[in-house]
């Protein structure tokens, strides 16, 4: 059993790309998603991964170290192997960015959405403060205050619009206010500290589902021939990345280590918080700036 959680927030810099491999579809390389929900996601394999990769690096570890083996387990021979002892969970989405007519863009999420993290939270032992607001028709869509508005009573998302209503106001503010000091990043982030709650836009849970399916980056690649500098022949593909700003997040859960050391689950995740990584690349084409992420890690209580 987990005797020690927080919660992984995962903020998106750059466009973020952690796929599934080929595809029939008409994206090439699709991104990770839920198979019921088709919402994004970044499967736990892929976030473990990446924190194993960190330490080794940052401390200059060979992969039978100790200390990195215990954290994160050892594969071997019969009586030489166990599992590791930090366990994230897979990142689940929060916030989504929505070009918007007014205000540029703005932050869309559902109720559903939203019953998920409380569910996540209860789970790690955060308690947010804020309630759930009731679900808003399809036409409509809470918002707090007239930063989104393109006229008197409208908000315009994409092509689509939605009448915006205020009066979930105060709960629509209490939501994005606390995501701002708890879900964002502590340093360099006052601006969107400060637009989190004039942006959030809380919708009917399937104009929110139709966002996050149809509303994703997809980047065009094609390779050159290095003599001609041509285009080859069949070669022109596409890949999707969740966009920019984008707020996912993930438990990080840890058992005490099973090595025999006696590191306790405490000291586990503390291992992981002295890393302090405040950034770091998830997913593919590291070499072509994609997939830096900003993380901040929560513990019970905050």
């Amino acid at each position: 059993m987990f005797q020690a959680k927080r919660m992984l927030f995962i903020y998106v810099e750059t466009p973020l790309h952690a796929g599934t491999g080929r595809s029939l579809g008409t994206v090439d390389l699709p991104i990770q998603r839920e198979r019921a929900t088709h919402y994004p996601m970044i499967q736990a394999s892929s976030l473990k991964g990446r924190l194993r990769a960190e330490m080794r690096e940052q401390k200059g570890w060979l992969d039978d170290h100790p200390e990195l083996v215990a954290l994160f387990g050892k594969a071997g021979d019969s009586g030489e192997n166990w599992a590791g002892a930090i366990s994230p969970g897979d990142a689940r989405i929060l916030l989504f960015p929505v070009r918007s007519l007014a205000g540029v863009f703005a932050w869309t999420t559902s109720v559903d959405a939203l019953a998920r993290f409380l569910r996540a939270a209860e789970m790690v032992g955060l308690k947010p403060g804020w309630t759930l607001p009731p679900a808003p028709d399809k036409e409509r869509a809470w918002v707090n205050g007239d930063a989104l508005k393109a006229d008197a009573q409208n908000i315009v998302l994409e092509e689509f619009s939605f009448a915006a209503d205020l009066s979930q106001a105060e709960t629509v503010r209490k939501i994005g206010q606390w995501l701002a000091n708890n879900a964002l990043p502590e340093a360099g982030y006052d601006y969107w500290k400060q637009a989190l709650p004039k942006k959030l836009c809380i919708l009917h849970e399937d104009a929110f589902r139709d966002f996050v399916l149809y509303g994703t980056e997809v980047q065009t690649h094609v390779r050159l021939d290095p003599d001609k500098k041509t285009v080859q022949s069949g070669a022109l593909w596409t890949t999707e990345s969740l966009p920019v700003d984008t707020l996912l997040y993930a438990p990080l859960m840890a058992t005490p280590a099973r090595d025999g050391s006696g590191m306790n689950a405490e000291k586990v995740l503390e291992k992981i918080a002295e890393l302090n990584l405040t950034r770091t690349q998830l997913g593919g084409d590291e070499t072509t700036g994609q997939g830096m992420v900003a993380l901040r890690i929560v513990g019970g209580g905050q």
